[in-house]
């Protein structure tokens, strides 16, 4: 397969998309209840790692529970996996010589998971060359389980309380007059640089919102139109991006940086520096220039 273009019956070494993307929608909902039986137990939540990045025992069984399944259903030598529990023990090497990789992030959204604000979500894509071909994204304490295909279109999946799901296509909104948009940022990863950028901005409300996921079902749900990261001394990595990417872009929303261009993903460099701008695509251009030119002139200002 030469091209980032995907259509069903396609393949991924051997294995049809489409029963990847089963595959992946009950991983999805299996991690997801792992993450509601920690945050719904009375213990407190145990932090293994403190700091900007904290991990709980809940990240961990997530992340062995997604792994386990995807190894046991495909194997190692056929796919790369990066995952952010296990990305600094990995060798760069078991996921750069794979076309083909999982993206994962267990639990995106850990501090709201300590906080308990519920907006907290797993994340699965599947990366051919650098970009999303398929994704899902489980929001448990909502019970939805977003999920896309490349040409294929953005899904949410959420129990019908008998015992089997109900699906539904998800289309981004039409609304195209950006003074009346309402932004979603992160509670937590903004500088003073950020949120000037915001002041400057034209939109007319703004709501903070924990994981990535969480913000970009906002957007497909119509609670939402744009989605700002702008990185600092840190950066957003692959697993907080790519699933939450195509969720978005197969319900006819942009996701890019604010010179317009794709994100990549499974670099040497997980990190996605810069600014990103994910919108419902009516004014995407626009408002990536408004604020690179923003940018530009708050520099020009120091």
């Amino acid at each position: 397969m030469g091209t980032n273009r995907t259509n069903q019956g396609e393949q991924a070494n051997g294995h049809a998309l489409e029963d990847l993307l089963t595959l992946a929608r009950s991983i999805g909902w299996g991690a997801g209840a792992i993450l509601q039986d920690f945050y719904h137990n009375s213990a407190p939540v145990e932090v293994q790692k403190a700091g900007e990045a904290p991990i709980t025992a809940a990240d961990l069984a997530a992340n062995h529970y997604i792994l386990d399944n995807l190894h046991a259903a495909l194997g190692t030598q056929n796919f790369g996996y990066l995952s952010e529990e296990t990305f600094q023990t990995q060798a760069p090497e078991d996921r750069l010589r794979h076309e083909w990789v999982w993206v994962i992030d267990p639990l995106d959204g850990t501090k709201d998971f300590i906080q308990r604000t519920g907006e907290f979500a797993v994340h699965i894509a599947l990366a051919y060359q650098g970009r999303p071909v398929l994704a899902v994204v489980s929001w448990p304490e909502a019970q939805k389980l977003y999920y896309a295909l490349k040409g294929q279109g953005t899904f949410v999946e959420m129990p019908d309380g008998q015992g089997a799901y109900t699906q539904t296509r998800l289309k981004v909104s039409d609304r195209a007059n950006p003074e009346e948009y309402a932004v979603i940022v992160s509670r937590t990863h903004r500088d003073d640089r950020f949120n000037q950028l915001l002041t400057r901005l034209p939109f007319r409300d703004r709501a903070y919102v924990g994981s990535v996921g969480c913000k970009i079902a906002a957007i497909v749900d119509h609670r939402a139109d744009v989605y700002l990261s702008l990185s600092g001394k840190s950066a957003p990595k692959d697993w907080d991006m790519c699933a939450p990417e195509l969720i978005l872009t197969e319900a006819g929303g942009q996701f890019t940086h604010f010179d317009n261009t794709p994100l990549t993903y499974n670099n040497p460099d997980v990190s996605q520096w810069g600014g990103l701008m994910a919108t419902n695509g009516c004014c995407h251009g626009e408002l990536c220039e408004k604020a690179s030119a923003i940018l530009q002139e708050m520099d020009q200002e120091r």
